[in-house]
């Protein structure tokens, strides 16, 4: 089968390539490398990647759609699967317009495209920012989203929105996945675990938002590629043909538990900086995955404390800590 992987250079874009390559599915994959955050650390996943004889890479931005829709055409890809965004709650508030032209313009583009070819299943990533702040634990999809607390959500529900109304205008195939705090080798220098990690060995002061109150439903990336391969050949059948599911590990920690992880994996002590809660912060999130596990059988398999074990080795390996 050929799968087309968006933003096949990102966190986990990465890791869901590997594992389709190992199965001998043919990936082609397109990204923009933008420099959000660290290019070369999306070079190094590339350089993993194009070890592999059934993968096929093309530095397009979403904004290329003659391009993609070729690409499309040509290898008679009928699965796409789209990662590709602008992300960052604290960066949307900064940028909202990179995410109005990543998030918004470049979804719709992939969802012409997909229309125009007749694509079979087109899984996209949402977020669990979605829920803002409902106060209902665990988070069921059935719960109201229209009160985002970031720009950055109100893409993502947009986002849901949009596939809808393609599902039901063009019967067009479309899985909405609500990722939840996905983390683990190769994982976003902008996220708490990798950020963590290099302030503490690097003896600088972490900042600890709302004073480490937060609660996290802290998902382990091969869980998140286990759920997403499930679902490739598992399209709705319903007649509006969308599907909508939160993709976590159905258990809500502290973050300040989180932390105590970190340090003890590390042996050393964080020095912290206690801030307030940061606007377009959610306070907790908590999957309900009761729906995607009576769809696919889905079952989370890596717990925090054998996950962050796991990146800390990965964290030390790569940048070469004694």
């Amino acid at each position: 089968m050929n799968i087309l992987v968006t933003g096949a250079a990102g966190f986990i874009g990465y890791h869901l390539s590997i594992k389709l390559l190992k199965l001998n599915y043919n990936v082609y994959a397109i990204d923009n490398i933008n420099t959000y955050y660290d290019v070369d650390l999306k070079k190094n996943r590339l350089k993993q990647l194009i070890k592999y004889k059934n993968f096929f890479f093309y530095k397009y931005d979403l904004k290329s759609i003659s391009k993609i829709d070729k690409l499309i055409l040509k290898n008679k890809i009928k699965v796409i699967i789209h990662l590709a965004a602008q992300a960052g709650v604290r960066y949307s508030i900064k940028f909202p317009e990179s995410f109005v032209q990543s998030n918004l313009v470049g979804f719709f583009n992939i969802l012409e495209v997909a229309k125009k070819n007749k694509i079979n299943h087109l899984i996209f990533a949402s977020t669990s920012s979605v829920y803002g702040n409902n106060d209902e634990f665990p988070s069921n999809e059935n719960l109201k989203t229209d009160k985002p607390l970031s720009f950055y959500a109100a893409t993502k529900i947009s986002n849901e929105l949009m596939a809808y109304s393609y599902s039901n205008i063009h019967k067009l195939p479309c899985t909405a996945l609500r990722f939840f705090t996905v983390y683990g080798p190769y994982g976003r220098p902008d996220m708490s675990l990798f950020k963590f990690t290099k302030s503490i060995l690097s003896n600088k002061k972490i900042n600890l938002f709302n004073k480490g109150k937060h609660d996290r439903d802290f998902t382990y990336i091969e869980d998140i590629v286990a759920g997403i391969f499930l679902l490739i050949k598992k399209p709705s059948k319903n007649k509006i043909p969308y599907n909508c599911f939160n993709l976590g590990n159905g258990n809500s920690k502290k973050l300040t538990f989180f932390l105590k992880v970190i340090e003890s994996n590390l042996l050393k002590k964080a020095k912290i900086n206690y801030l307030s809660l940061q606007k377009g912060d959610v306070r907790k999130s908590h999957a309900d995955i009761g729906k995607i596990k009576k769809f696919v059988n889905y079952l989370p398999r890596t717990d925090v404390n054998k996950g962050i074990k796991k990146f800390v080795d990965w964290y030390k390996k790569y940048h070469k800590v004694i």
